[in-house]
């Protein structure tokens, strides 16, 4: 009897094009002997993600302020060419 359809996610793609034997190491269910580097790496990459996400955030907030600041300024003109 054939086997069923396996899905295959991107980062398994992503493992064959860097290293097939990496891959092949994986579909085995081999553990790789650097378990804590890559433990730190993800560590570092969430940590990362934080930092990137919360400056976004902050990028945006600044946007939001300036567009304030000109619309304050445009009144201010306004009012002020009128009167």
């Amino acid at each position: 009897m054939g086997r069923g359809k396996r899905t295959i996610r991107a980062s398994e793609i992503g493992t064959f094009l860097y290293c097939q034997r990496a891959w092949w190491y994986q579909r085995q269910k081999v553990k790789p002997m650097n378990q804590d580097e890559l433990e730190d790496g993800s560590e570092f990459h969430g940590e990362h993600w934080l930092r990137a996400s919360s400056a976004g955030g902050l990028s945006t907030a600044a946007w939001i302020l300036l567009l304030i600041a000109l619309v304050i300024l445009g009144i201010h003109f306004g009012l002020k060419a009128a009167g």
